[in-house]
């Protein structure tokens, strides 16, 4: 847990430093960097921030994994749903093969 926590200051501090470097704001406003903006405003403590970000990086892998499997089950269970999506991605990226 204190591992944890100290790799979570280090990466939140990486974040700072590179916003205080960028030159075009919008480009970098993520969740982060609006939660070290509400510290900078004094609307946060640098612990919120920490424990914010933490709670995003230890919860976020399994609400992402339950969404996405409930998500494929109503697609599969929806092939006419199924059909226009894939008209839809073929739409926007053509014929090529997609890569990850």
């Amino acid at each position: 847990s204190k591992d944890l926590k100290g790799a979570m200051e280090t990466l939140i501090e990486q974040k700072r430093q590179k916003l205080s470097t960028v030159e075009k704001l919008d480009e970098h406003m993520d969740f982060a960097s609006q939660l070290i903006f509400a510290q900078n405003r004094g609307d946060l403590t640098a612990e919120n921030v920490n424990q914010c970000v933490l709670e995003m990086m230890i919860a976020a892998p399994d609400t992402l994994s339950v969404t996405l499997f409930f998500m494929l089950i109503l697609i599969a269970e929806h092939p006419r749903v199924e059909e226009e999506m894939m008209r839809e991605i073929e739409t926007v990226v053509g014929k090529q093969d997609l890569q990850t």
